[in-house]
């Protein structure tokens, strides 16, 4: 696929399935999405970390496991699915925090006191099926990564995405920072 025919897709997967129930939270996908976004560029991010946080989860879009994965007690990899079909189009600031985002999740647990507390009842129960909070090795190596920090980053905001009636900016505005993503831009 050529980064044209990726966002493409992108723009497709947000009409059809963005309304979809984003798994037993308050907010939609695209609502999730754009929340992640809306905390990105207010915190002043350049493109490729807007993106990175708008793109987050697309994976859920892509996986064949069914809505109903977290009821099944199936890590859907979403992060994986997400990160191969990304890597098509954008830079690996976008791609690498999407693939880190869910080790993210992890490396907090393990690292910041009373973070899991903080998790919703989704997000706990998905922690647990990716593996836990992760051991000094895993924190180690996680720490190595090139973009690890960005992911930590954009996983707080993926917490704090989930505001019943919050109003964002719409697809249509935060399209232009998938656009500057690209890595053929």
């Amino acid at each position: 696929m050529t980064p044209t025919q990726v966002l493409a897709k992108i723009d497709s997967l947000f009409l059809e399935r963005g309304d979809s129930e984003y798994h037993g939270e308050s907010v939609t996908q695209l609502q999730h999405a754009l929340q992640s976004a809306w905390q990105a560029e207010k915190d002043g991010h350049p493109a490729s970390v807007i993106a990175a946080a708008m793109l987050h989860d697309v994976g859920h879009f892509l996986h064949r496991h069914g809505e109903d994965y977290l009821d099944k007690n199936v890590n859907d990899r979403h992060e994986e699915t997400a990160a191969r079909f990304l890597e098509h189009a954008f830079k690996p600031t976008v791609t690498d925090t999407v693939r880190l985002h869910v080790a993210a999740k992890r490396y907090l647990a393990a690292t910041r006191p009373g973070y899991r507390e903080l998790l919703s009842p989704a997000s706990a129960k998905s922690l647990e099926l990716q593996g836990g909070p992760m051991s000094h090795e895993e924190v180690a190596a996680f720490e190595r990564e090139p973009y690890f920090a960005i992911a930590a980053t954009v996983r707080e905001y993926d917490d704090r995405a989930k505001v019943e009636g919050l109003e964002t900016p719409s697809y249509a505005y935060f399209r232009k920072y998938l656009v500057a993503a690209l890595s053929e831009a």
